[in-house]
């Protein structure tokens, strides 16, 4: 995967522990074109790499647009951002990649953010409206103090739902938010955030009929291994010309790191898109929530971080 050089022109204070990040690429280069709703890695002090959506306009090549939540549970990620970043300071980051592709053509969309989910929600928030298309947000927070990005959604002038649990007693009632917009067959339905959130909207979908939504998680849900996947398999990378065997004692995560492949390793969790890798002999286990159905189906890639194999050898291409 590709890497690029850029350097950070803005941190700001977004909401209580979010900040906005603001990269700026080099003197005399651009910035790669992105999709509303993508995401990149970004490097971090300390060999840390970790995903992050893209806020700003799609439309912009100076600049990418972050939000960071600092996380209680951070593994050191979302810490490093906060406590360790710099105006000015240069860093690495990946090419953007987009697995919550924004559905352009929509006669309607219901964009639904959860907190720091709200990320990628306020790009494709950007792009509908300078699409002219028909589009509404709708934003779940805590508390006013906890929800970001407001004055960009403010200045969008587009439709709004505003829900804070301190203000109305108590979370939002989802299953009549999504009933109530549901008229047109058409509509597309996005939503971000926590992973109660996110399970109950899949959950609430499936039972109104909403046949189009998306889902972007920034938390892995545990997929546990098939009932046919292997214990013991071989694993030969074709490019390197390396094999090893993955045992009961280890994962196909662990010998990848120990045999030096070279993989980009970002969230390790099955939910960022990094490690995407070409499969060209034998059968997967998929465990990510990255893939689609179709994409798990025909075998063709799958993320090595968090997946297994149901056949007897893997042939990987690296």
């Amino acid at each position: 995967m590709s890497t690029l050089k850029v350097w950070v022109h803005t941190l700001r204070h977004q909401a209580q522990d979010i900040i906005s990040v603001e990269l700026r690429p080099m003197p005399g280069e651009t910035l790669p074109a992105f999709e509303a709703g993508a995401h990149i890695d970004l490097h971090l002090p300390g060999g840390l790499v970790r995903s992050y959506s893209l806020a700003n306009d799609s439309s912009e090549h100076h600049r990418y647009l972050l939000g960071v939540l600092k996380d209680k549970t951070s593994r050191g990620g979302s810490r490093a951002v906060h406590e360790q970043l710099r105006v000015g300071m240069a860093l690495t980051i990946g090419a953007p990649r987009n697995h919550f592709p924004l559905h352009e053509e929509a006669t309607h969309s219901v964009l639904i953010a959860g907190g720091i989910g709200i990320t990628p929600i306020l790009s494709m928030a950007r792009r509908l409206q300078a699409l002219g298309r028909s589009f509404e947000v709708i934003y779940l927070a805590r508390s006013r103090s906890a929800a970001a990005f407001t004055e960009d959604l403010h200045a969008l002038n587009c439709a709004m739902h505003w829900h804070f649990d301190d203000e109305a007693g108590g979370p939002a009632d989802l299953h009549a938010l999504l009933q109530a917009r549901g008229g047109q067959s058409d509509t597309h339905f996005y939503a971000c955030g926590p992973a109660v959130m996110l399970d109950a909207f899949e959950k609430i979908c499936a039972e109104l009929g909403h046949d189009h939504a998306h889902i972007e998680r920034f938390a892995a849900v545990e997929i546990k291994a098939a009932t046919d996947a292997r214990s013991v398999f071989t694993v030969e990378l074709r490019r390197s010309g390396k094999t090893f065997d993955v045992t009961p004692d280890t994962t196909l995560h662990q010998q990848l790191i120990a045999t030096k492949a070279n993989v980009p390793f970002s969230c390790e969790e099955g939910i960022c898109g990094s490690c995407e890798t070409r499969v060209l002999e034998g059968t997967p286990d998929h465990r990510d929530m990255v893939l689609s159905s179709a994409e798990h189906a025909s075998n063709q890639v799958m993320m090595v971080c968090v997946s297994g194999c149901k056949s007897e050898r893997l042939v990987l291409d690296l």
